[in-house]
């Protein structure tokens, strides 16, 4: 029976092994046997191994392209200037149903906030280092976290002063600052690729500098002195100091990460270039290549050649130089040179022979506006945006202009969650508890604070393309309900409604003081936004 049992599973064993063929992607994207994917095998691992163990080359490759490259450091400024540009100012929303305010009362309160709020943001004592104002570190934060992929801000604390009530303040570090203590890991690693090691709390982690517990959330961050070995600190011993990310009395945060996570366990931000790196590369070194070759092409190339006389050099024809001897050659060798426009004299018996350097570029601005459509594409800035290149049609601009301004509300969004809010509530907490905002309940119920710290944040606004057509629309959607006199002076203007109203009013009653007529209508064809044509008229 056993002998039976052997011999089966021996003639199974030499049974072929069928393979999965025209089932799901076994043919398509998962083939083996495709000539173009039989060689394409790569592997996803975790989010510590695909992210952390590469940030140190990511962030400086992206840095260098920010810094040392046309369109690196027009996708990276592009994208603050329209996401931030002279920073994102609060409007304080408060939602006065639930705090048994009535609207006019809210709006006075919102009103005080914002002045009280401007009075510790405009000031450059909100920095730690009294460098910049809290709308100019949004600029700074915002750019860090593109380059770097995060940036992170510490509250920290300094005594009022006479002009200035308030402690807090803010330092910004960037992200290769927050690091493994002594560039370690589990393995014995040391420098800049150490990922994940033990945390000096038993059964904590810490992971590229972000310190987890037993459930991965996070309860800390190691902050090192300086940048792990930058050259200009070289004599400075380094040294990490452990933050906690909030405070064990209040819960309030000690330090918040600007930083977007596109992946679970993900605990550090990809530099917003790293997608486009390569191809950047490429487009940099080809450029240069073309730069190189148009300059060159200004140029004659020159050849000398003898006419009569054999087996001489260069310096045996022009003789020794001997500025004593009127005889002499009056042009030294070392003198001649390539550049535009530039004229030499040669002796007697010397040729020369010019060489065309032309180099065709018919295909550079094709190639290369492919590429950076690409680019466009993959960081969610069209190419139009991107390059500031806004020949197309009307329609196709605005086409542009409206997918870019999703991209940059979204990133907007992101950042006034990360780093504005977090910011505005530690101010506003220290505002109500000092006595210079009345909040009742704010310290006593979790809800009643998330009602008093409700804000908006808006910023710069779209570019219009056409006034008449964006006021019409913008006209209809209040008509409509479909949103408010407010929400629209803030997203097209960036202006105050109430303030922009109170200020009419007041103009106006000039006007009627002096007896100048206003309110004229200023739109095309009664207001229906129609642009007026030329069809059908005799030019």
């Amino acid at each position: 029976m056993r002998k039976k049992k052997r011999t089966a599973a021996k003639a199974k064993a030499r049974m072929p092994t069928r393979e999965i063929t025209n089932s799901g992607y076994s043919e398509g994207g998962a083939s083996n046997r495709s000539n173009i994917l039989k060689a394409y095998r790569p592997i996803k691992y975790s989010a510590k191994s695909d992210i952390n163990a590469n940030l140190f080359t990511l962030r400086n490759r992206s840095a260098d392209q920010a810094i040392n490259t046309p369109i690196g450091s027009a996708a990276i400024n592009t994208s603050a200037l329209h996401t931030i540009g002279i920073g994102l100012h609060v409007f304080p929303r408060p939602k006065f149903k639930m705090l048994g305010m009535d609207a006019e009362t809210a709006r006075d309160w919102s009103r005080r906030v914002a002045q009280e709020f401007d009075l510790w943001a405009s000031s450059t004592a909100c920095d730690i280092s009294h460098r910049n104002s809290f709308y100019d570190l949004q600029d700074i934060n915002y750019t860090g976290y593109l380059v770097d992929g995060d940036a992170f801000c510490v509250f920290r604390r300094r005594p009022p002063t006479k002009d200035y009530p308030y402690s807090l303040r803010l330092q910004l570090l960037e992200g290769n600052r927050v690091s493994n203590p002594m560039g370690r890991d589990y393995y014995g690693v040391m420098g800049p690729y150490a990922v994940e090691m033990q945390a000096p709390t038993p059964g904590n982690r810490i992971i590229s500098g972000v310190e987890i517990d037993s459930d991965g959330a996070v309860v800390a961050y190691w902050v090192s002195n300086k940048v792990p070995g930058d050259p200009v600190d070289v004599g400075e011993v380094p040294n990490w100091v452990r933050i906690k990310a909030f405070g064990d009395i209040c819960g309030m945060p000690n330090i918040v990460q600007t930083c977007h996570d596109t992946r679970p366990e993900q605990y550090r931000g990809v530099p917003y270039l790293a997608p486009v790196i390569e191809t950047l590369k490429q487009v940099s070194r080809y450029t240069t290549a073309e730069l190189t070759a148009a300059i060159v092409k200004s140029f004659f190339a020159l050849f000398f050649t003898e006419s009569n006389t054999s087996g001489a050099t260069l310096n045996d024809i022009l003789g020794p130089t001997n500025n004593d001897d009127p005889m002499a050659p009056v042009i030294d060798v070392d003198e001649y040179s390539l550049g535009p426009g530039t004229m030499n004299a040669l002796p007697r018996g010397v040729d020369v022979k010019s060489i065309d350097a032309s180099r065709s570029m018919s295909t550079f601005d094709t190639f290369t506006t492919k590429l950076l459509e690409m680019v466009g594409s993959a960081i969610g800035q069209p190419y139009e945006v991107l390059m500031k290149h806004f020949t197309s049609s009307y329609s196709a601009s605005r086409a542009a202009l409206l997918q870019a301004w999703e991209e940059y509300k979204r990133r907007r969004t992101w950042f006034a969650r990360d780093f504005c809010q977090p910011v505005y509530e530690m101010w506003l907490a220290e505002a109500i508890a000092m006595g210079r905002i009345e909040a009742p309940g704010f310290f006593t119920d979790p809800l009643v604070r998330k009602c008093w710290c409700n804000a908006n944040w808006y910023g710069p606004t779209m570019s219009i393309l056409d006034p008449l057509k964006d006021v019409n629309g913008s006209a209809l959607r209040t008509q409509y309900g479909l949103s408010t006199r407010e929400r629209e002076a803030a997203e097209m203007t960036g202006t105050d409604f109430e303030e922009n109203i109170e200020q009419l009013a007041y103009e106006q009653r000039m006007l009627e003081k002096y007896g100048i007529a206003g309110n004229e209508k200023t739109t095309g064809d009664d207001g229906k936004g129609e642009e007026p044509t030329n069809e059908g008229t005799n030019q």
